[in-house]
């Protein structure tokens, strides 16, 4: 495979589309774990959902950690691959695994044994919702590891420029997912538990594929041995890079969850409105990442090869490409929200709260696109603490204005109306700043 020869010199637009559409597609297939596992608990009732909505806004939380090892794979590997240093790109994904392992073995153990205390952080009064999100949460646990792994083996090859092979390791695990999902809830009567028990069959199936590879060796895992000594001056490289991404991401779930922790004095429905609704939103956000990572990647590559007259060019395609795909996603929330919400859930309560949620949020989904796709962009060349700021900043902003617009005639869209706002405002500042960042450097 020779993947980082087109990225260096062939058509930018065809390259970015072959390596994005399955990076997105990967995307697609780990937001979908959870997502089959809201269409099948959806049929159980609203409870149901805001359970596994409350659980997963800490598996999320999760995801912060995670984003130290699979920022740090992409964008090493990709630069050193970029500069053809096969051994430094070697070094660099064994680093990142060894490390996510870590975290995963730390983050297990908090859910496994404080989950009483994470679950009543969001208040619910409701005894059924938070004894379901507990037991999501203490299944979940076990799995954790492995489910913490997999993004950053993708993150690996990604930045290697294979997205095909995640892909089809991924797939399998969702199948997995999507056949164990509807025998374990309605079969064997499990719930929510059954839920739980499917998905981490499906991660650690992944995992296990993923690590079979390593064993048997390609170009990029050749004599790789994943127990070798570690390296931690490599390590203290990956938390440098890393650290803005996952402070950005990991404030953005506590701020959702403060947010979630407003919701729910609206009561359990818009819970489960506010959780399949930024599902919903996820499939243009996952969008927007797989792009952003293939942006990344070619940026990265560019980057290490000192080709910098690529730069400008491979960021201007990938805004144009995801500006039209912005606008296809909010013209779809804005027509099509009946259609697309009630595919989750039937109750007219609910339904009508969503179609709200999405047309409001549908509003901002363009400038959503391109606050990622930029980061992808920063990503490529280690400048990861600018586009971290942005986020930060506004997002913190979401709680004061989902406070004071909720208590208007807005009421809980208020709510939605502070996400949209703060989105908009993201995007904008993300394109203006590599604008000039491009314009400084003279890419």
């Amino acid at each position: 495979m020779n993947n980082n020869v087109e990225i260096l010199e062939g058509n930018i637009s065809k390259g970015l589309i072959k390596l994005a559409i399955p990076i997105m597609a990967t995307s697609f297939l780990q937001m979908a774990y959870n997502l089959i596992d809201l269409i099948w608990i959806g049929k159980l009732g609203s409870l149901e959902v805001a359970a596994v909505g409350t659980a997963g806004f800490l598996m999320w939380l999760g995801m912060s950690l995670v984003i130290f090892s699979k920022v740090g794979a992409e964008v090493f590997v990709s630069q050193a691959i970029g500069k053809n240093d096969k051994l430094e790109a070697k070094n660099s994904a064994r680093s990142a695994i060894q490390l996510v392992i870590a975290f995963g073995i730390f983050y297990a153990f908090i859910l496994i044994v404080f989950n009483k205390y994470l679950i009543a952080f969001f208040n619910i009064e409701n005894v059924y919702v938070v004894d379901m999100a507990r037991d999501y949460l203490k299944i979940i646990g076990i799995g954790v590891v492995f489910a913490f792994m997999n993004p950053v083996f993708t993150g690996i090859y990604n930045g290697y420029g294979d997205s095909k092979t995640p892909f089809r390791i991924n797939a399998i695990g969702l199948i997995i997912n999507i056949i164990l999902d509807p025998i374990l809830i309605f079969y064997f009567k499990m719930g929510v538990s059954g839920a739980a028990i499917a998905t981490i069959i499906g991660q650690i199936t992944v995992a296990l594929i993923f690590i079979s590879k390593i064993k048997y060796g390609n170009d990029i895992f050749n004599e790789f041995n994943l127990f070798k000594e570690v390296d931690f001056n490599k390590m203290k490289k990956i938390i440098k890079l890393g650290m803005p991404i996952s402070l950005k991401s990991g404030l953005f779930t506590i701020i959702a969850m403060i947010i979630a922790r407003i919701i729910a004095s609206w009561g359990p429905v818009p819970i489960a409105v506010q959780k399949i609704g930024s599902q919903i939103e996820a499939l243009s956000w996952m969008t927007s990442e797989g792009f952003a990572t293939a942006t990344s990647t070619y940026i990265g590559q560019n980057y290490g090869a000192k080709n910098y007259s690529r730069i400008k060019t491979v960021y201007y395609k990938s805004i144009i490409i995801m500006t039209i795909i912005g606008i296809i996603v909010t013209l779809f929330f804005l027509i099509f929200p009946r259609q697309i919400f009630s595919v989750f859930l039937r109750e007219e309560e609910a339904l009508k709260e969503g179609i709200i949620y999405l047309r409001i949020l549908g509003i901002s989904q363009l400038f959503m696109c391109l606050e990622i796709t930029t980061s992808g962009a920063f990503n490529g060349l280690s400048k990861t603490i600018y586009p971290s700021i942005i986020s930060i900043v506004f997002n913190f902003l979401r709680i004061p204005m989902a406070l004071m617009l909720s208590m208007t005639v807005l009421g809980l869209s208020g709510i939605w109306w502070s996400i949209t706002i703060s989105s908009i405002i993201k995007g904008v500042f993300a394109v203006v700043g590599f604008m000039y960042l491009i314009k400084k450097y003279k890419y």
